[in-house]
C-alpha cells in the first residue's frame, strides 16, 4: 500500500525556498510514500462561511478539501511571515477545518516544516501552523519538524536538494512522519 502525503506550500512566489524544499521531498520520498505538492492555493477565497454552503461552496475549496481527504496526511511547508504564518496557509487551514468537528483535517496525522531568512528558520510561523492545525482537528506531530534558517544566503545559488545537511534532515523527517502515518492508518 502506498502512502499519500499531501504537500501545501505556504508560499505563493515561483522561486520559493519552500517550494523548492516541498519539491525536494517529494524526490527524497522513501519506498511506499507519495507526496503530492497541492497546486491551487492561489485561487482558494478568504474563509467566509457565507460562502461555504454545500453544493456552491468555491470550486478551489471544494478541490483543496478532495484532495486532503484522499491523503494519509499532511504536510505543511511554512516560510515566516512577519513572525507568523502567511495568510495563504492559515486560510487553507481554515477551509480545512469546516464544518467545524468534522472538517478534512478532522483524525489526520500533519507535520509542520519549513525554511525562512531568520536565524531560527521560520520557528514561529511552524508553531502557529501547528497550532491552528491541532485546533482544526489535525493530529499534529509535534516531534516531526525541520526549520532551516538563513533561506536567502543559504538557497542564494545552492537549491535545497544540493545542500548535504538539509536533504539529511529533510529524509529523516519524511522516515519520520511514513513511519507515524504509517501507524496511524494501521491503528
Amino acid at each position: 500500500m502506498t502512502l499519500h502525503i499531501l504537500a501545501l506550500v505556504g508560499s505563493l512566489r515561483s522561486g520559493s525556498h519552500n517550494r523548492q524544499l516541498a519539491e525536494t521531498a517529494v524526490r527524497l520520498a522513501p519506498e511506499g510514500v507519495e507526496i503530492e505538492v497541492y497546486e491551487g492555493l492561489a485561487e482558494v477565497p478568504f474563509y467566509n462561511e457565507d460562502i461555504d454552503v454545500e453544493g456552491i461552496a468555491p470550486a478551489a475549496a471544494t478541490r483543496l478539501r478532495e484532495a486532503t481527504r484522499r491523503a494519509d496526511a499532511v504536510l505543511l511547508f511554512s516560510p515566516e511571515y512577519n513572525g507568523t504564518i502567511p495568510a495563504v496557509l492559515k486560510n487553507a487551514i481554515d477551509w480545512l477545518s469546516r464544518p467545524f468537528g468534522s472538517g478534512d483535517l478532522k483524525g489526520k496525522p500533519v507535520a509542520v516544516i519549513g525554511t525562512a531568512f531568520g536565524q531560527y528558520g521560520g520557528v514561529w510561523a511552524q508553531d502557529e501552523a501547528r497550532k491552528a492545525a491541532g485546533i482544526a482537528g489535525g493530529v499534529v506531530l509535534d516531534d516531526v519538524t525541520l526549520s532551516v534558517p538563513g533561506s536567502v544566503t543559504r538557497f542564494a545559488e545552492t537549491h535545497p536538494a544540493d545542500d548535504p545537511e538539509v536533504t539529511t534532515k529533510l529524509s529523516e523527517v519524511l522516515a519520520g512522519l511514513s513511519a507515524r502515518v504509517a501507524a496511524h492508518t494501521a491503528a
